[in-house]
């Protein structure tokens, strides 16, 4: 270790002893990425200023893109050769191990043929199914009961709630490739104060339903097909306890899901409409931020974002620039939906509740539904 700054001595071979790892410094991860960064932008990347964990790197017809992620990273581009002098750089520079293709990531398994990419976390699940010591139970075909009414329950308390914790905890990991788990973790989350008896129960359900889908993930198309659709939906009063809306989204480039959210708005809405005109402002917000991206990988997007809600009187009030009674109570930062539809950025498309991809995010559904709306969404 270096000595620290300040600190002189006559004798040069003097050095710290360290008396804690390097993981439990506070500023390691830091300093860390700092040295990474550095060493990235030597050889001539660019860190990407909306993912300051994306780096790209472009000499002509040539790219690269690296995606780090604490000490490990993935490596992406279209020259090998180009690839191969990269890595042999970061061999250099760090001592580094080359895993090859990428099979498996943090629990993430990629598979992959000329159709595109699938991306599953089937040894994750099983682990969590063996856990909890389900492996031979029957399964169910929905994670939550319809009506379930979790959030009012004031039966008795969990004996265990640590051992509730860790599940959630490991829910919230699993739900990175599985949207079908996002509103259960978001209600599981909302209970780890005191979490009840009952919450446990529903906890297991969504276990005995993992045990029946192991393998579930989420495909990535090769298809030249790269318009970016949005599906967004309210729960209206959602949460009984704060009266809170629930806002659910997902977001598709192509035919592929690269982005999908639960959660619960900041305010009370007076209305269906206020609610659903704010979940539209917080969706806009995830376009704005992956429409900057596109342009890293060179996607060109000219096309207005097609814009699907099922909500009539919302699109009303973005289509109406008037100052009426539905309108006032609205904040500032939720027009900002109105200027991108006004300014051509997007096109707003009305569709059936039935239809709406976003509809199992805010709600449990029934099999039928609930099946029907992940397979529209290639789950």
């Amino acid at each position: 270790m270096k000595l620290p700054p300040g600190y002189t001595s006559s004798d040069t071979n003097k050095v710290c002893r360290l008396r804690k790892s390097l993981y439990g410094l506070k500023q390691a991860p830091r300093c860390w990425f700092a040295k990474l960064s550095d060493s990235l932008l030597q050889f001539g990347f660019v860190q990407n200023k909306k993912d300051y964990s994306l780096f790209s790197y472009h000499r002509g017809s040539s790219c690269i893109y690296v995606i780090v992620y604490v000490d490990d990273l993935i490596i992406g581009g279209n020259d090998s050769a180009l690839i191969s002098k990269f890595k042999a750089y970061l061999s250099d520079c760090f001592l580094m191990k080359d895993l090859g293709v990428l099979k498996y990531f943090l629990g993430l398994e990629i598979s992959r043929n000329n159709d595109g990419i699938y991306v599953c976390q089937r040894k994750y699940s099983l682990d969590i199914v063996t856990e909890c010591g389900l492996t031979g139970c029957c399964p169910y075909d929905t994670p939550l009961e319809q009506n379930h009414n979790l959030a009012r329950d004031n039966g008795p308390l969990f004996d265990n709630p640590s051992r509730y914790h860790r599940l959630v905890g490991c829910l919230v990991y699993l739900s990175v490739t599985r949207p079908d788990l996002s509103y259960a973790v978001h209600l599981f989350a909302q209970c780890l104060a005191k979490p009840r008896a009952r919450h446990w129960i529903a906890a297991l359900r969504v276990i005995k339903y993992l045990k029946g889908t192991l393998g579930q993930g989420f495909f990535l198309s090769s298809g030249k097909e790269l318009h970016v659709n949005a599906y967004c939906d309210t729960a209206y009063s959602a949460c009984p306890l704060t009266r809170r809306s629930i806002t659910g989204y997902v977001v598709l480039l192509g035919d592929s899901p690269v982005s999908w959210k639960t959660k619960k708005q900041k305010t009370v809405s007076r209305s269906s409409a206020e609610s659903e005109y704010r979940a539209m402002s917080f969706t806009y917000s995830e376009i704005q931020w992956l429409m900057e991206l596109l342009p890293v990988f060179n996607i060109v997007h000219k096309e207005p974002v097609s814009f699907y809600c099922d909500n009539e009187s919302a699109i009303k009030i973005l289509k109406n620039p008037v100052f009426h009674e539905r309108t006032k109570h609205i904040e500032n930062d939720c027009h900002i939906i109105r200027d991108a539809f006004q300014a051509g950025e997007l096109t707003l498309v009305s569709i059936s509740t039935k239809e709406q991809v976003a509809d199992f995010l805010t709600k449990a559904l029934g099999r039928a539904q609930f099946i029907y709306l992940l397979g529209k969404m290639g789950v």
